[in-house]
């Protein structure tokens, strides 16, 4: 089953200017989640990934 947190690591609706930053970080979560066994540690590795996802997004805004 896909993880939920997964959906915020869409970049398709966002200006190509943004995308450049979102769609590397979204999918290393893709690979992360994919590869990695369901766990607390994978969990909490994903939110860091979409806290940091999330910080470099806005950083381009400027």
């Amino acid at each position: 089953m896909k993880n939920p947190i997964m959906k915020y690591f869409t970049y398709e609706h966002l200006p190509p200017i943004l995308q450049e930053v979102s769609k590397p970080i979204g999918e290393l979560a893709q690979l992360m989640d994919s590869t990695l066994p369901d766990s607390p540690e994978k969990s909490a590795g994903l939110r860091k990934l979409l806290e940091a996802k999330d910080a470099l997004v806005r950083a381009k805004l400027g």
